[in-house]
């Protein structure tokens, strides 16, 4: 009777298992979102500060790249045309990043998945390596193509803002380089110069110069605050907290688009006229603004540079169960001539 009631148990067990363990899992993976609402989701002050030429004429307290001198430029040929070279931020792109697969935050939090199992994400830890304690975590990347300005028409026929309409231009739960760090370095092989002490020692400066203005473009290996550049895919060694690790895959992301020739770049001088190839990201030609899972709207660090500290202006802004899912919108630095 002892060996019946004991089978009885284990059969009990292993039934509970099977029929609660896959809620519990269904629990765990829940996708959690918000469809950007245009007017209270978006800080509209980022557009600023609005420069001609290198006079800023709605200034901002938010640091600004470099502008053309000349307030006046001239595109086209053979026949040049004259215009005014007008500098401004403009929001272009939409960022989910999350460590569940398939988790579309800024279309409501939809799963929409494959019947097969593939590009699973994590946050892992901490555990013990080489005596020190960290956690890690693996993210994925949804990239939106949002040309806000466009869509809202603030200025009619302006040539420009980016005008086209919304897609889902890239997801990485299918990209084989996003999920392996050796397929990685097809990308990026000049990531075995920069994996040393002295070279990750330098991005202490980055981070710095992220938190008080700009980020500094010629150390491209690093990601300021959040952490190093390569790999460049969602795998996360040191994972702190889930803006951290969200905002290095971002930035990670960006590097990897303009690396693969999918974004150029519009900053500077070289800008004015058309868009230009930047296999190397240049930093400071972004901000990024938290939408989810609480929209950052407000004060000087609502939409910081690529790398700047995600210490206070996003403190509690990610929270357990429905607040680990994280959206941003990128804002783009364009120097433009208006003709």
């Amino acid at each position: 009777m002892k060996i019946l009631r004991h089978l009885l148990v284990v059969f009990l067990a292993v039934f509970a298992g099977a029929t609660i363990a896959p809620s519990a899992r269904a629990q765990v993976t829940t996708c959690s979102g918000r469809f950007v609402n245009p007017i209270t989701d978006v800080c509209w002050s980022c557009l600023f500060p609005l420069s001609i030429g290198g006079l800023s004429i709605w200034p901002s307290t938010r640091p600004d790249t470099s502008n053309p001198a000349l307030p006046i430029c001239a595109c086209g040929s053979p026949v040049p045309r004259i215009g005014i070279a007008a500098g401004f931020w403009e929001p272009v792109r939409l960022a989910d990043v999350s460590t569940k697969p398939w988790c579309f935050v800024s279309l409501g939090g939809a799963k929409i998945a494959p019947n097969f199992n593939i590009g699973n994400g994590y946050v892992q830890g901490p555990s013990q390596i080489g005596g020190k304690s960290q956690s890690t975590s693996k993210w994925h990347v949804h990239w939106y193509i949002y040309p806000l300005l466009y869509w809202m028409e603030i200025l009619t026929d302006f040539i420009c803002f980016e005008q086209t309409s919304f897609d889902i231009a890239y997801i990485t739960e299918i990209d084989p380089l996003w999920q392996d760090d050796s397929l990685t370095t097809i990308l990026n092989p000049e990531a075995v110069l920069f994996s040393n002490p002295i070279a990750q020692a330098a991005c202490a400066a980055d981070c710095i110069a992220g938190t008080v203005g700009l980020p500094l473009d010629p150390l491209f290996w690093c990601a300021g605050c959040q952490g190093p550049m390569y790999p460049v895919n969602g795998n996360v060694p040191a994972h702190v907290d889930h803006v951290q690790a969200s905002r290095l895959a971002l930035t990670r992301f960006a590097f990897k688009l303009h690396r693969e020739g999918l974004a150029w770049g519009t900053m500077g001088s070289a800008g004015l006229c058309n868009k230009y190839l930047m296999p190397v990201l240049r930093k400071q030609q972004y901000r990024v603004q938290m939408t989810n899972p609480i929209p950052t709207v407000f004060g000087p660090g609502s939409c910081g540079p690529l790398g700047g500290s995600t210490l206070l202006p996003t403190t509690g802004r990610a929270f357990p169960v429905i607040g680990e899912d994280m959206g941003y919108l990128v804002w783009r630095k364009r120097n433009c001539c208006v003709l």
